[in-house]
């Protein structure tokens, strides 16, 4: 909402609002682990029997499991941190492409001459398809990917449908959509394994 409201509602772009946008999205991918981590774990001990609500605001234990050596322990120097919290992000390179049509989206109207409600209907497409590709770099939630298809179908519908649209805008709005469609379907590397929610990962 931060980026989506200064185009549309102020008429500008903020360049510190653009950053503190950009650095709280390359946070969300680094979480995102650890929220799937989170859901099978309450699920696992509410299968075995225990409270969901306790389990979800106390935490609990798991015995059975054996001793995790891989995470560095607290203490240890800050250059073993460092590669432990990119686990379960990658960045193929159809994601990275994805993002950079997200970012030539949001720049489009000035370039290409549109206006009104095609343009803005540009930049928000845009803004969504960058948000969409970086959510994809988590492992877990690669198939958000998927969303790219559809916003490329309304940026190639849009400047059809909405004043303010140049020649080129509807051009360019026919290409994006076939390289964000096509994009978005190659999954990339997975690097983790996430027990049963790997099945998710398509």
């Amino acid at each position: 909402m931060l980026v989506l409201l200064q185009p549309v509602v102020v008429g500008h772009w903020c360049t510190l609002c653009l950053a503190a946008a950009a650095l709280m999205l390359v946070m969300i991918p680094l979480t995102l682990d650890e929220v799937v981590a989170m859901i099978q774990f309450v699920a696992r001990q509410v299968r075995a029997g225990e409270s969901f609500w306790r389990t979800f605001w106390v935490g609990g234990t798991l015995e059975a499991e054996g001793k995790d050596s891989r995470t560095p322990a607290y203490g240890a120097p800050a250059g073993r941190f460092a590669p432990a919290m990119f686990w379960g992000v990658t960045v193929p390179w159809n994601l990275a492409a994805g993002a950079a049509m997200g970012l030539w989206l949001m720049a489009a109207p000035s370039v290409l001459g549109a206006g009104g409600r095609a343009a803005d209907s540009d930049r928000i497409a845009g803004a969504l398809a960058v948000t969409a590709a970086v959510i994809a770099m988590a492992e877990v939630t690669r198939a958000a990917r998927f969303a790219n298809v559809l916003l490329g179908a309304w940026t190639a519908a849009a400047p059809w449908l909405l004043e303010g649209a140049s020649a080129a805008g509807r051009w360019n709005g026919l290409v994006a959509d076939v390289l964000m469609a096509g994009l978005a379907f190659r999954r990339g590397r997975v690097s983790e394994k996430y027990g049963s929610w790997d099945r998710r990962i398509v």
